[in-house]
C-alpha cells in the first residue's frame, strides 16, 4: 500500500483505538500492524505528537509479573479532535469512492 495513504490516516487510527479504551504503546502498535503494514516504531512518534498537542495523557500502570506500562488515554480535546478528523476522513473517503465508482461506469 502507498506509504502516503497510511501516513495520512495513522493518527486517526490511533485516536480511534484510544476512543475505545486506554492502551499502552506496544498494544496500539501490535493491533495496527496486524491490520496495516507499518514499520516498527511508527506509532510512538504519533503518540508523542498527540501528547504534546494535549490530545492524550499518560499514566503508568503495573502489570502482574512485569514492569509498569505507560498507558495512553484520550483527553476531552482528543475526543473532539477524533470526532472532527473522523468526519473529515469519512467525507473525503466518500468523495474518493464516488469518483472511483464513476470509472467503473465508463
Amino acid at each position: 500500500m502507498n506509504a502516503q495513504y497510511k501516513k495520512g490516516v495513522l493518527e486517526l487510527c490511533v485516536l480511534s483505538l484510544l476512543k475505545r479504551r486506554d492502551c499502552y504503546g506496544y498494544e496500539i502498535s501490535d493491533y495496527l500492524s496486524r491490520r496495516i503494514d507499518i514499520a516498527d516504531g511508527t506509532v510512538y512518534p504519533i503518540l508523542r505528537k498527540l501528547k504534546s498537542e494535549g490530545l492524550v495523557t499518560t499514566y503508568m500502570q503495573e502489570e502482574s509479573g512485569g514492569p509498569p506500562r505507560k498507558y495512553y488515554s484520550l483527553t476531552s480535546l482528543g475526543r473532539e479532535a477524533y470526532a472532527a478528523q473522523r468526519a473529515e476522513y469519512l467525507e473525503f473517503a466518500r468523495a474518493v469512492n464516488a469518483l472511483l465508482e464513476e470509472d467503473e461506469h465508463d
